[in-house]
């Protein structure tokens, strides 16, 4: 998937560890949105634990002062300590965004790349 919408950067901030899932806490910034807050859940499925959902909440400060909130819900690959998550938000403003992170678990680093699939 070439040509995104908006890139961005985000650092893992906490990671809580469940028997079935990890929650992670990430914030920095991303294009077109500013500051950004983002708590996701991975549930696993399967005995590797390769693969799973992912359900989150984000919350973002444009530079205006706005507030940007939305829910996020897709699914996640795990290779070794490099995670890919794939989900939709739905944000307040009416905005609906196909996102892409690349986590690394080791680094605490997040690349994101957002694709807007409805405007507001």
């Amino acid at each position: 998937m070439d040509n995104p919408d908006g890139t961005g950067a985000l650092t893992i901030s906490r990671i809580t560890i469940e028997s079935d899932s990890v929650s992670l806490d990430f914030e920095g910034t991303v294009e077109g949105y500013g500051i950004v807050f983002a708590t996701h859940t991975l549930s696993y499925i399967g005995e590797d634990r390769s693969r799973g959902r992912l359900q989150g909440e984000a919350r973002t400060f444009l530079e205006d002062g706005g507030l940007v909130s939305t829910p996020h819900m897709g699914t996640f690959t795990r290779d070794g300590p490099k995670v890919s998550s794939y989900f939709t938000d739905a944000t307040n403003h009416g905005v609906v965004n196909f996102v892409v992170w690349e986590i690394d678990i080791l680094t605490k680093a997040v690349s994101v790349r957002y694709w807007e699939v409805k405007s507001s």
